[in-house]
């Protein structure tokens, strides 16, 4: 089977915010104090948490190396290879910074991006935020002031809408990000954004470890309700937690490069088991840059909890449905390179799955992207390939 003439749409890319974005967007006021660009020379500082997917220190340095490093309060973040390394060839990867003139346009352009898209043989393209805001926005969770914090959550998302969506022919599907802070405030934005036509916002995997209460404690039930009621469907890509599981300190970092999707694991068990989507019937959820093959064997064993324990159990009384039952409608997952998954689709669920090319990151199949959807679903049929590679990501995610 040819894959030739399917466009891929990819529910997992990334936008490189542009040094401007902020600047152009926040109030005069706050121009110097808000996010913004500085070049300069220093080096990594590598005294950090290995269980954490949070920044790594910088620290200036005149005998460093060049980069480009977001400023915004206390907090600086360098631009990063890994985060900015399509064309890189993996020999040449490296935990260091770039700046923005290393870069490929198509990183943080519109018009480039397009071009680059139409290399690889993307139809369209979600973008989660790249490192700077965090994939869920976590960057102003973790801001002091949090008036600043929200303006700079509507400039993203106005960015987003207004640059980056508008005028792309529909081939950019905006994602929005919310300030997690706040239901109030995250319940207004939604609605802000839906009402423009957004059909995504995106959402911590594991609200707990960033300090936010969980999805079991009833604080996010009227966000919930209002991505229910307004269409709109919750992506969490894969470190949107700001932690992982490590085995231990010491460990090889290819062991927690391998372990990565077990958060995504826990994110999908914890939604089964809530009872959410029993209360929130056409909520949905999608998982970014988790891979599937972990996903029948899960289902396997929370459907035999449910049954063996449901006489003592309290998922007994909040969900009256064998938890594989809620994932058909209510489960959604993103792979890259998974092909012992897309074996075992009978068990996942044609409907459930979706391949993405993750550019501009490490981890992208750019400019092979078309090659990589060959190989990821040889044996599939045309009609079921169709599905994984695109319209499965565009029923749920192009805007209304």
């Amino acid at each position: 089977m040819s894959t030739d003439g399917i466009g891929i749409v990819s529910p997992d890319d990334h936008l490189v915010e542009p040094p401007e974005l902020w600047r152009d967007r926040l109030p005069a006021k706050y121009r110097e104090s808000g996010p913004r660009v500085v070049r300069e020379r220093g080096r990594m500082a590598f005294d950090y948490d290995p269980n954490s997917s949070s920044d790594l220190k910088w620290e200036t340095a005149e005998d460093g190396a060049w980069g480009d490093v977001w400023y915004y309060e206390n907090m600086r973040s360098p631009q990063l290879l890994p985060s900015c390394a399509a064309g890189t060839p993996q020999d040449q990867m490296a935990l260091r910074p770039i700046t923005f003139d290393e870069m490929r346009p198509g990183f943080y352009r519109q018009r480039e991006r397009l071009a680059d898209m139409d290399i690889a043989g993307v139809e369209a393209a979600v973008c989660f935020p790249n490192p700077f805001t965090r994939f869920c926005g976590q960057r102003f969770l973790a801001a002091t002031d949090k008036d600043l914090a929200l303006l700079c959550v509507k400039a993203y998302n106005d960015f987003m809408l207004d640059e980056w969506w508008a005028g792309s022919q529909g081939r950019l599907i905006p994602l929005c990000v919310i300030p997690l802070w706040d239901t109030k405030l995250a319940i207004a934005e939604v609605e802000r954004v839906a009402a423009r036509g957004v059909r995504a916002i995106s959402f911590s995997e594991l609200p707990s470890n960033l300090g936010l209460p969980s999805i079991h404690s009833g604080h996010w039930d009227e966000l919930f309700a209002t991505c229910d009621r307004s269409g709109v469907s919750l992506m969490m890509h894969i470190g949107s937690s700001s932690k992982f599981l490590i085995t231990s300190t010491d460990a090889p970092d290819a062991v927690r490069a391998a372990v990565t999707p077990i958060n995504s694991a826990m994110c999908m068990i914890d939604w089964l088991a809530s009872g959410l989507f029993e209360r929130f019937p056409s909520l949905k959820i999608i998982l970014a840059e988790c891979e599937i093959g972990w996903i029948p064997f899960f289902l396997q064993k929370l459907d035999r909890i449910w049954d063996h324990r449901r006489s003592w159990n309290e998922m007994g009384d909040t969900v009256p449905r064998p938890p594989s039952e809620y994932f058909r409608d209510h489960v959604f997952c993103c792979f890259f390179d998974d092909r012992f998954g897309v074996e075992n689709i009978q068990h996942i669920g044609e409907d459930n799955i979706m391949f993405e090319t993750d550019y501009p990151h490490q981890d992208t199949s750019w400019p092979d992207s078309r090659k990589a959807a060959a190989i990821q679903t040889a044996g599939l049929s045309a009609d079921v390939a169709e599905k994984v590679l695109r319209t499965n990501a565009l029923r749920l995610l192009q805007p209304v």
